[in-house]
């Protein structure tokens, strides 16, 4: 399957992009946690263990799984002369400005790895003590400690929801709130230019030179015609706006309105898709603590003299504007913990809302959140649970660690 085809959030689920947590986690220390977005340090053989069977799940499912290092590789085996300049950009990104640093990387880089392995290095990181003897580079080089971090890891990857976002027949390549995320989107960019499954198939409606950023756990495709994108702590109203701009200035797509949720600020509520996740045709998963301060703008195309936007408030309550949206009478919104306020904010930390939807009724969440997950095997939904003692020390849960690339038309 080529392209990208994803107009909904539950249609059957045909090809998925994950990335299977590597030594890029080994690189995380107590003193850089905050830094790299961790509020712990995940057990890598653990974690690539429970992230395995989350795959495997899927497949025993009928969905087709690829990952991004794997595609990536593949673009520089096809085109081996884009290796150069992808390592240029990856060197300048991670911080790597001077020249004489930039040569000894990438002569260290390519002479040490090839093929995958020199891709997964990129995600990884370099510190300086793999250099050997380089303390004669500068003045910083030689106070530094020889286990400080010449380029830094990027142990967020295996969350592959947040770099873009697959709308219609086209992505949001995004810019990442934060510095140490921006280059995760780097390896997209490669694959939607020049991997022969997506090059000259997949427009973008956003890019990840835009100057306002947003997040791909924001982003939730509600209909064929209509997407929500959360105001949240990672994305901005400036990116919603330009977002929806190219998405309705292209004939070729068939977005005509945005809903933009504005939620809370605060790392608990990083994403709309952790407080908010559709699981069935009339049904999502919902944190209670939302339901009241939230405040819904409808974002859809206006004049030129007003940036080719229009937009205003809608006063509805939260489940009249969802069942318009998705053409249903009503919509059922199932509360996080049952509505019991210390296991909802308990299970919506373990990301208890963070549901991946794979038909309609059927959803992969983790095991780890029993109230909420009996709550919904009660609905009468199929609860696929996995694993998760190590994963969801990122924050981050099922949704936010796949991205949809293919799904079937509700």
């Amino acid at each position: 399957m080529k392209g990208i085809c994803v107009h909904n959030e539950i249609g059957s689920l045909k090809k998925v992009l994950l990335h299977r947590p590597g030594r890029e986690l080994l690189n995380l220390t107590p003193d850089r946690l905050q830094e790299l977005l961790f509020d712990d340090i995940p057990f890598l053989r653990v974690a690539q263990r429970e992230h395995d069977v989350f795959a495997d799940t899927l497949r025993q499912n009928g969905v087709e799984v690829v990952y991004l290092e794997d595609l990536m590789t593949q673009v520089l085996e096809k085109y081996p002369e884009l290796t150069e300049r992808f390592l240029h950009h990856w060197l300048q990104e991670g911080g790597i400005r001077t020249q004489r640093w930039q040569d000894r990387l990438t002569d260290y880089l390519r002479s040490r790895y090839q093929g995958k392995a020199l891709v997964e290095k990129t995600m990884e990181g370099i510190t300086l003590a793999e250099m050997g003897n380089v303390k004669a580079y500068s003045l910083q080089d030689m106070i530094a400690p020889s286990d400080d971090l010449i380029v830094d890891p990027m142990p967020n990857l295996y969350f592959t929801r947040d770099p873009f976002a697959s709308v219609g027949k086209g992505v949001l390549l995004h810019r990442m709130h934060y510095p140490t995320r921006r280059r995760e989107t780097l390896y997209a960019d490669y694959i939607f230019r020049y991997h022969p499954d997506f090059a000259g198939l997949v427009p973008r409606y956003y890019d990840r030179d835009m100057h306002a950023s947003i997040e791909g756990g924001d982003v939730l495709v509600l209909s064929e015609d209509t997407v929500a994108i959360g105001i949240s702590q990672r994305t901005s109203p400036d990116g919603i706006e330009a977002a929806a701009r190219n998405l309705f200035r292209d004939p070729e797509s068939k977005i005509r309105r945005v809903l933009a949720f504005d939620i809370p600020r605060c790392r608990a509520f990083m994403h709309l898709d952790t407080v908010f996740t559709q699981i069935d045709r009339d049904k999502f998963t919902i944190h209670p603590a939302i339901l009241g301060p939230l405040t819904v703008y409808e974002l859809t195309p206006g004049p030129a003299d007003k940036g080719g936007l229009s937009i205003r408030q809608i006063d509805t309550e939260l489940a009249s504007i969802l069942a318009e949206a998705l053409g249903v009478d009503k919509v059922e919104l199932i509360l996080c913990g049952g509505g019991d306020l210390i296991a909802a904010a308990r299970e919506q930390w373990n990301d208890g809302s963070n549901t991946l939807c794979i038909a309609p009724g059927k959803i992969v969440v983790y095991e780890r959140n029993d109230i909420t997950n009996k709550i919904l095997k009660d609905k009468g939904l199929q609860v696929l649970e996995i694993p998760s003692a190590e994963l969801s020390r990122g924050r981050g849960g099922p949704r936010c660690m796949s991205m949809p690339l293919v799904r079937d038309e509700l």
